[in-house]
């Protein structure tokens, strides 16, 4: 089958297209999906750079969707609510891939009325947005209280940020320049701020000759505080990392919530304890498999997103669709900054 395997972790040249890799066997518990799309997330690059360690070699990706071709010899359709060529979508190691083998209670059922490549583009980043603006700050943040995220301009971001004014937060975004001009806004009339899901929106330069944002080029703290009248943001929201974590630390509010959920410019370091003392703050680094711990958990959330986009109150954006054996390309498109939405290979 065809493939993405990296034998080596590096830079975008790890990823080496196969045509002839093993189709996975199917273990007790799982069934064979053949995939139709697979989803690009920042996560991926971690994984084929070995910021997050995984056994070598090892198939990259972590979602996918496409229908159920086979059952283990031990299930063979045991499972009353999924069936031979049913549309599933999934987040499981190995979907950049034609084929892989998925354990049943990661499957989501695609709704008859939503497309697959909507759907996948539903999962990774659509259930990390819905747990960062429904679950990370439950008892610390609540409805009419501020929010601040980076990036609102793509990715897992522009998710959070139309989430969180869904569950009644009031959103502070940050954005690049140049992404910010590309916005359609015609139907907000000009509101670039409204389009991106937000109450008030920071426009950030670009770094010169790229097109994500230099968090310098603004006075993000400076901003934060004369929006908030000087509180700060009970909820601040960064999936950047190195950047901008001393900045965040800067626009949490009195007993707020600093959530580092992304290194999409490099790992946030270690910094002491006592950063936090001045403001009483909290500090979590979260990650999607600890908020979709059962199949249960895993359903509510898709189903909610799913219902949100079908009833139009969550729009969603597929960027690029590149081909599979044009992985580097997605990689070095997500990596420049270009994406303003998901990046899916077929």
């Amino acid at each position: 089958m065809k493939a993405i395997v990296v034998e080596s972790t590096g830079g975008i040249d790890a990823l080496k297209f196969s045509i002839d890799h093993p189709i996975p066997s199917i273990p007790k518990g799982h069934v064979l999906i053949h995939n139709e799309y697979s989803g690009l997330n920042f996560i991926d690059t971690y994984h084929r750079s070995g910021l997050y360690p995984r056994q070598l070699p090892f198939v990259l990706g972590q979602e996918g969707g496409g229908t159920i071709c086979a059952f283990s010899e031990e299930d063979q359709q045991s499972q009353s609510d999924i069936q031979l060529n049913d549309r599933v979508v999934y987040g499981a190691f190995g979907s950049y891939a034609e084929y892989t083998a998925v354990p049943i209670d990661k499957l989501v059922p695609i709704p008859d009325d939503l497309d697959t490549p909507t759907a996948v583009a539903c999962m990774t980043q659509g259930l990390t947005a819905h747990y960062l603006a429904s679950s990370v700050g439950a008892g610390i943040s609540k409805p009419g209280n501020w929010l601040l995220i980076y990036g609102v301009g793509s990715g897992t971001a522009q998710w959070t940020a139309q989430m969180a004014k869904l569950r009644g937060y009031r959103v502070i975004g940050t954005t690049s320049r140049c992404k910010a001009d590309l916005i359609d806004s015609a139907s907000t009339g000009g509101d670039v701020a409204t389009a991106l899901g937000c109450d008030k929106l920071i426009v950030l330069e670009n770094v010169p000759g790229k097109s994500y944002a230099d968090y310098n080029s603004v006075d993000i703290a400076a901003e934060v505080m004369k929006i908030t009248d000087g509180s700060g943001c009970s909820l601040v929201i960064d999936g950047v990392g190195k950047s901008t974590y001393e900045i965040s630390l800067k626009c949490v509010s009195k007993r707020g919530l600093f959530v580092s959920f992304g290194n999409a410019s490099g790992a946030v370091p270690a910094f002491p304890v006592l950063k936090l003392l001045e403001k009483s703050a909290y500090v979590t680094r979260p990650k999607l498999n600890d908020y979709v711990v059962t199949r249960e958990e895993l359903l509510e959330r898709a189903n909610e997103v799913f219902s949100w986009v079908k009833e139009g109150e969550l729009k969603i954006r597929v960027d690029k669709v590149f081909s599979l054996e044009d992985a580097k390309l997605g990689h070095e498109y997500l990596e420049d900054g270009k994406g303003r939405g998901k990046i899916l290979f077929k």
